[in-house]
């Protein structure tokens, strides 16, 4: 039996038997994720190494014999009704705006679908940085892929970027591709190196005895969308700046450490900080797919951080919560190394941690993150999932 099938699944089955008559004939889930390393370089044609989470964006749903798409979501408690050959920007549902979207970059694929009846449900955290929008997407298409009898007609990398599209061109929320490509391509036990300039992708095996734990600092995330976009800035500057030594770069993914090193002095202070956080960065994902190819956890959390050292010193998206939470996270023996994850400023931590070390490291969250920061803060302990799924209910 599909692990979708789970007491989770059977609520929504109710719900939408209470709400629709008759029954769901399909589940489908698009997970959220977490970046083990490689922040901020995805702008920069860089490398990501992120995994899929065992908390999803979920539907249950039976395909309709017309154009008609009836979704009810748990969380928001509304219920919403449109048809396919009428889309429209809703600003009063924004959540109904994602299904939409999806639709639409369906239908922009050449590929015509049929209306649904659907129940849905997430217990990815709305805001926290583990990419609920990107599993509502990738959900969304799956549910609508099968129900018009359409799975397997798109390969993964194609879901993913008309994921993606309906974001950027229907939602209006500009985003990389990478959260979309880890929620339909992710694997259990697999971390997914994605290079954000070809759009190749390699699974890499994640040793059996790496556990992670995610604290969510719950803290204010106001200064990520301005920060966010001055650090874009600068790392343009100083690309424009180091083509005068180095012509054929296009992006800081073309520099390594010791061209940058060389070539510091044609760049402002701050500019060079900001570019060794993402050269070293690169360099620092690389260094973690070998270590994780070894089962080197100890290497690999020395990695991480050194990628948490580089956000808040080099690139200044740390914050004290995101510091008090990291510094919680590695009080524990258990804790090979923890970074913040997502643009910074607050959201969320993620620690690598040794098997049966779980609790201990939430507990030391519980323990010392309040008194740093007058947060109560959430903890997630999980394991690496798979990606996007279907299946029947029998």
């Amino acid at each position: 039996m599909s692990d979708l099938l789970d007491e989770r699944t059977q609520t929504l089955i109710a719900d939408f038997r209470q709400r629709y008559t008759g029954e769901p004939t399909a589940v489908a889930s698009g997970p959220g994720r977490v970046n083990l390393i490689g922040e901020h370089t995805d702008y920069n044609d860089g490398f990501v190494l992120p995994v899929a989470l065992q908390r999803d964006v979920r539907y249950v749903f039976r395909p309709r014999t017309d154009r008609k798409v009836r979704v009810f979501s748990m969380e928001f408690g509304e219920s919403y009704e449109f048809d396919l050959d009428n889309l429209a920007y809703n600003d009063a549902m924004l959540w109904t705006n994602y299904v939409m979207g999806v639709a639409w970059s369906l239908a922009e694929q050449g590929l015509t679908l049929t209306g649904i009846d659907a129940v849905m449900s997430g217990n990815v955290p709305r805001g926290s940085g583990l990419s609920s929008s990107a599993a509502l997407e990738v959900a969304t298409a799956q549910a609508f892929l099968a129900a018009s009898g359409l799975l397997g007609v798109l390969d993964g990398a194609t879901i993913a970027r008309v994921a993606q599209r309906a974001e950027n061109e229907f939602v209006g929320v500009n985003c990389g591709i990478m959260d979309q490509f880890i929620s339909v391509l992710g694997a259990e036990n697999h971390a997914l190196l994605i290079d954000c300039r070809s759009l190749t992708y390699e699974l890499v095996p994640m040793p059996g005895e790496a556990a992670l734990v995610i604290g969510n600092t719950r803290a204010s995330r106001s200064l990520a969308s301005s920060a966010y976009n001055e650090r874009r800035q600068e790392c343009e500057t100083g690309v424009a700046l180091l083509r005068e030594a180095l012509p054929a770069i296009t992006a800081l993914r073309d520099v390594t450490s010791a061209e940058l090193e060389e070539h510091r002095g044609l760049l402002p202070a701050v500019v060079y900080q900001r570019c060794r956080h993402v050269v070293s960065e690169n360099e620092r994902v690389g260094q973690m797919v070998a270590a994780l190819q070894a089962g080197d956890l100890v290497k690999a959390g020395e990695l991480m951080n050194a990628s948490h050292e580089s956000l808040r010193n080099d690139y200044a998206v740390s914050s004290p919560a995101l510091d008090a939470m990291v510094a919680a996270m590695r009080s524990v023996p258990g804790c090979y190394g923890a970074r913040l994850t997502g643009a910074g400023f607050g959201g969320c931590a993620v620690a690598l941690v040794a098997p049966g070390q779980e609790k201990a490291v939430a507990d030391a969250i519980f323990e010392h993150y309040p008194k740093a920061t007058n947060i109560w803060p959430e903890v997630y302990m999980t394991h690496v999932s798979n990606g996007a799924q279907v299946a029947a209910i029998e």
